[in-house]
This record gives C-alpha cells, sequence and structure tokens, in this order.
C-alpha cells in the first residue's frame, strides 16, 4: 500500500510541473486554482477528473474562459457549481474577467480522468 500512495504522490507532483500546469503563467495558475474545487460526490478534484473540457486564457488581458460539465446531467448542484468555479478562477491572481460555462457534450466519462485521479479511485 505504501508503494501505491508513493505512486499517486508522484503523479501529482509530476502534473503539478508539465508547462500547462505549472506557476509559471496565468493559465498555470488558473489550473492550480481549479484542482482545489472538488466534485461534490467524488473526493476528486475537476480538473483531474476531467470535467474541464476547455480552458481559454488570455494573459494579457486577464480574461478566462472554462467549459467544464459535471459527471451526470441530474447532478443537484447543477444550477450553483458553475458559479462556485467561476469564483475560484476569479480569485486567481491576474483573472480580469472569467466565464464557467457549463456543457454536455460531449457526456462525461470515466475516460477523461487523469491516471492519478484513476488511482485515487482504486480504478488502476
Amino acid at each position: 500500500m505504501e508503494s501505491a500512495m508513493n505512486i499517486v504522490d508522484w503523479l501529482h507532483k509530476a502534473e503539478q510541473h508539465t508547462p500547462e500546469a505549472g506557476p509559471q503563467g496565468l493559465k498555470g495558475r488558473v489550473i492550480d486554482a481549479l484542482r482545489t474545487v472538488y466534485d461534490p460526490e467524488l473526493p476528486v478534484n475537476i480538473y483531474d477528473l476531467g470535467l474541464v473540457y476547455g480552458l481559454d486564457v488570455d494573459e494579457a488581458a486577464g480574461k478566462v474562459q472554462v467549459r467544464m460539465t459535471l459527471t451526470a446531467p441530474g447532478c443537484p448542484v447543477a444550477q450553483t457549481f458553475p458559479a462556485t468555479v467561476q469564483g475560484v478562477v476569479e480569485a486567481v491572481e491576474g483573472v480580469n474577467d472569467a466565464l464557467v460555462e457549463l456543457v454536455w457534450e460531449p457526456p462525461w466519462s470515466r475516460e477523461r480522468m487523469s491516471e492519478a485521479a484513476r488511482l485515487d479511485l482504486g480504478m488502476v
């Protein structure tokens, strides 16, 4: 079990140091912030869960657009969760304007999850 935890820790650290997710720019800071928002039904953050379908960042203008979904259309937080995510993104240093769009196509599936998320949920 200890070796499994070490692998999970290693994967989380590796993901946080990729060019896309690193601390070097606004996009990296937004991804880091998205990783602090957890799905209300699963103990995994929305970014690693694969709920974020698109992330457009205009660093010069400080504008961020997030296209995301939920694990199921009938999710009880469907009405409020996008505003929660928007608030987290707006709190990121350098973000002047954020828009979170909830989309349902394509439907979310487990294949969208990162390997680290699958390990966290015991799916590997």
